[in-house]
């Protein structure tokens, strides 16, 4: 029989949902009641639910892991060794600066010693 039936005819629809309400019988076994049943579909949506999320997460995850190997394979991701290349890179870099102001520093020594130095010619050819 069709539910649509039921819902056609409500002096039968009413029996049914009067039967579903009431209490078992004496001497009989416990029939399932609307409330447990709604109970039951309520624990199974929401366990659906948290079963989805869950899904999404491994299949981010999985997605995650694939393409990362894929990257790796194709020769287009960086080395294993790339944190340990960059801070030798930031080290050379550095080191480069303090030497660079190392030679600045030498250079104007250079230039104040070879201005002495023509002052000294210069005072000197004078005298003679």
């Amino acid at each position: 029989m069709d539910r649509t039936y039921l819902y056609r005819h409500r002096d039968l629809l009413e029996r049914v949902h009067a039967a579903a309400a009431a209490p078992p019988e004496e001497g009989r076994i416990a029939a399932v009641s609307r409330a447990s049943l709604r109970a039951d579909l309520t624990n199974a949506l929401e366990r659906n639910r948290r079963l989805a999320v869950r899904v999404r997460q491994l299949e981010k995850r999985l997605s995650e892991s694939l393409g990362e190997t894929a990257w790796q394979e194709s020769g287009l991701g960086a080395s294993a060794d790339i944190d340990q290349l960059q801070r030798r890179i930031t080290l050379l870099e550095q080191d480069l600066v303090d030497i660079r102001g190392q030679l600045d520093e030498r250079t104007e020594e250079l230039d104040a010693a070879r201005a002495a130095n023509r002052e000294l010619t210069r005072a000197l050819n004078q005298a003679r």
